[in-house]
């Protein structure tokens, strides 16, 4: 028995020592790994601080368009921003009082006192006396006289000698337009029937002088409509046509004209004009082509907005069939 704990005391020193040698070893192998996590963060924090590629030094990573960059240069450059434009600061147009209240309404192609986009000179025209027009009529004289001697003709012949007055006259007949009265024309001819339905006045003939080269186009003019219960005189729309054709023109602007009018006039749900129409100034001279036409158009109101309705019109007047 004393033996047996004699042995026993004498093998004890040695397990213990054997337990904290286990101990020393586990206790070394977890400073070793907790000195290498700390060497690993500290070459990770000296890895942001180092340059890259002889770079600048940077903070830390940038993130590219998909994932985190491994490079500076990784990251997009930023867009340009855009210039911001400078405005310059306008003054509102001064408003005349006077001439505001006597206009009848703010469209620019009926005046207060009905005369339909007056030129210069239409006023003077329109309220000029006998004394006056036959002023107006030697100067025109003169003009043409002039021209005449200026093409190398002899004014003075008898196939001549009375063509300065007659060209003169004519002049005035192909420009009567301007002292023209949208009221007088409508003359009242606007009548509540409670119609809603499309009206159309097709196949107008139409001559006006082209105002480049002082030489006709001819044509054909196709007006609709569609009312808000008040109709017009069919015999209106020709008129209206007639009115603004007997100016100087352009097609294109003859075209938006005469829908602008009817739309002054009448207030419809819509307008639609359309016309085609050969010009001399490019069958006698310039191109010469003979058998070129022109076609312009105009829609206003539910012709414009309604594809439908603006088809329905084409397809009437026969636009759609050629």
């Amino acid at each position: 028995m004393v033996q047996f704990e004699t042995a026993a005391r004498s093998e004890s020193p040695s397990g213990s020592s054997a337990s904290e040698d286990r101990k020393g070893r586990s206790s070394s192998k977890s400073s070793k790994h907790r000195d290498r996590s700390s060497k690993k963060r500290a070459h990770t924090d000296d890895s942001k601080a180092l340059p890259i590629n002889g770079g600048p030094v940077k903070a830390e990573r940038r993130s590219s368009v998909s994932k985190p960059a491994r490079d500076f240069r990784d990251k997009p450059e930023p867009s340009p921003k855009k210039k911001k434009r400078k405005t310059v600061a306008t003054l509102p147009p001064v408003v005349d009082a006077a001439a505001e209240s006597s206009t009848r309404s703010p469209s620019p192609v009926i005046d207060f006192d009905g005369l339909s986009r007056p030129s210069l000179g239409t006023r003077e025209r329109l309220e000029e006396s006998a004394t006056q027009k036959e002023e107006r009529m030697e100067r025109m004289k003169g003009a043409v006289r002039t021209l005449l001697e200026c093409v190398g003709e002899d004014p003075d012949r008898e196939g001549l000698l009375a063509t300065p007055e007659r060209y003169a006259k004519a002049m005035l007949f192909f420009t009567k337009g301007y002292q023209e009265n949208v009221r007088d024309i409508v003359n009242g001819a606007i009548f509540q029937e409670g119609h809603n339905e499309m009206v159309i006045v097709k196949d107008i003939e139409v001559f006006s002088m082209c105002e480049h080269h002082l030489v006709p186009f001819t044509g054909k003019m196709h007006i609709g409509y569609i009312p808000s219960n008040a109709v017009i005189g069919i015999s209106k729309l020709p008129r209206i046509a007639e009115l603004f054709a007997r100016r100087l023109q352009i097609q294109e602007r003859l075209t938006r004209e005469v829908a602008n009018a009817i739309m002054e006039v009448l207030k419809p749900q819509g307008v639609a004009v359309v016309m085609e129409s050969s010009h001399l100034c490019m069958v006698m001279r310039g191109v010469e082509k003979t058998t070129t036409s022109t076609i312009t158009s105009c829609v206003l109101g539910c012709f414009e907005r309604k594809e439908k309705t603006r088809n329905e019109f084409l397809s009437l007047i026969g636009v759609n069939r050629r």
